[in-house]
């Protein structure tokens, strides 16, 4: 792999994932977005009650998107190899916590409708 670009990118993620997988991901990320921006723009503002809530679950994201992307690539953590490896795995935590934060905020919105005025 000689230059990454971003095609050699999403090769990779569709080898790593399966092509269905990955793209399902892809799928449903785009959609959580598109729910999120609608309730920031539906609400004018955020609501700091859901926003700490989302927050109280960024834990379980991190530890869900790590053992998520173990079980994917067929790999334990004794199979850490170096300083890289410990920077990919903190990376899909990182990841992983802000993106169940996210779902978890737009959940609680979508479900709970406007926010009320206070």
């Amino acid at each position: 792999m000689k230059d990454m670009t971003f095609s050699t990118l999403i090769a990779v993620f569709e080898e790593i994932f399966g092509r269905g997988l990955f793209w399902a991901m892809v799928a449903a990320a785009a959609v959580v977005t598109l729910a999120y921006l609608y309730v920031l723009i539906r609400d004018r503002a955020v609501s700091w009650r859901k926003f700490l809530l989302a927050q109280l679950s960024m834990p379980v994201g991190a530890v869900a998107a790590v053992i998520f992307v173990q079980a994917m690539t067929h790999s334990g953590f004794e199979d850490i190899g170096g300083p890289i490896d410990v920077i990919v795995l903190l990376a899909v935590a990182v990841v992983g916590a802000i993106g169940m934060a996210i779902l978890v905020y737009t959940a609680q919105s979508l479900l709970t409708g406007r926010r009320s005025e206070e």
